[in-house]
């Protein structure tokens, strides 16, 4: 009997019912401020992931052990970040009131806010991890408030001091950077503090959303990526400070800002693939 094509990430073909994580993309990339394409990344993940394997021999554990459900992209406003936004929120919150942990693919990184609006209702002390090439720490860019140049800063309005964690930092105008000297916890360049950060903030049981932009690594490795910057973190880095990381109580994650069109060779894309195997088996088992 013929059925639909259905197209989910490799392993995560559990029911709604039964799965502890729920996958949902966010094809949205339209604040852009330098090479569009991001919106295509979940829809690349997805229809890539097929050249992994479920196992993965950094952690010993196997996707198909694991209940995720991945329920396809969310059908989006191009015109509209605020609309776009508000559906996001929607569908993260309704993960969350259901009991499960939401993991959003971007997207440009402007997809986390409406993520972490609907994680701070449920968890109103919420801290934030965010690995980032970009302070993202803007009040505006180019007039517009709504913008992924200005995505930690919008957050930052709803958390407040001390509790925007920022790891990886390479690129930024100065005031963003007085900006952050003043209200948000960060490192340059690399995760140097994430482990005595990871282990006070599990020490103490705070929830945590965890945010990934993938141009926190290097081009070298990844350069499909809207606004890539020299001088990121490799592949193995990235995968340790994410498995230090969900050793906290991770209630939300998300990855962001892959444009597979940008580099036609397909490796980001792999690289996108594994992270996200990585950060699925991590989250679950961490």
């Amino acid at each position: 009997m013929l059925k639909p094509n259905v197209e989910s990430f490799i392993g995560c073909d559990a029911s709604w019912h039964d799965a502890d994580i729920v996958l949902f993309g966010a094809p949205f990339d339209s604040t852009t401020s330098f090479r569009p394409g991001a919106r295509f990344g979940s829809a690349a993940m997805r229809h890539e992931s097929f050249g992994l394997e479920t196992w993965s021999p950094y952690q010993n554990k196997d996707l198909t052990e694991l209940s995720v459900f991945d329920s396809g992209d969310l059908e989006l406003c191009f015109g509209s970040a605020e609309a776009a936004l508000a559906d996001i929120e929607a569908r993260a919150a309704e993960i969350h009131k259901a009991g499960k942990l939401p993991v959003l693919l971007g997207g440009e990184h402007l997809v986390t806010l409406g993520a972490v609006k609907a994680a701070l209702e449920k968890y109103p002390n919420l801290h934030i991890i965010h690995f980032d090439a970009h302070a993202d720490l803007r009040d505006d860019y180019l007039g517009a408030k709504l913008s992924h140049a200005c995505v930690m800063r919008r957050c930052h309005e709803l958390v407040g001091d001390g509790r925007i964690h920022q790891f990886c930092l390479r690129s930024g105008d100065r005031e963003e950077f007085r900006f952050a000297d003043a209200h948000t916890e960060y490192r340059l360049f690399d995760f140097y503090g994430l482990r005595p950060l990871c282990q006070t903030l599990a020490e103490e049981g705070i929830p945590v959303y965890f945010t990934i932009d993938l141009d926190c690594l290097d081009p070298s490795c990844f350069p499909g990526t809207g606004t890539p910057e020299a001088g990121g973190v490799s592949f193995s880095q990235l995968l340790d400070a994410i498995l230090t990381v969900c050793k906290t109580y991770v209630v939300a994650a998300d990855l962001t800002e892959l444009a597979p069109g940008l580099d036609p060779s397909g490796v980001s894309t792999a690289t996108a693939c594994k992270v996200l195997r990585e950060l699925l088996l991590a989250l679950l088992t961490g």
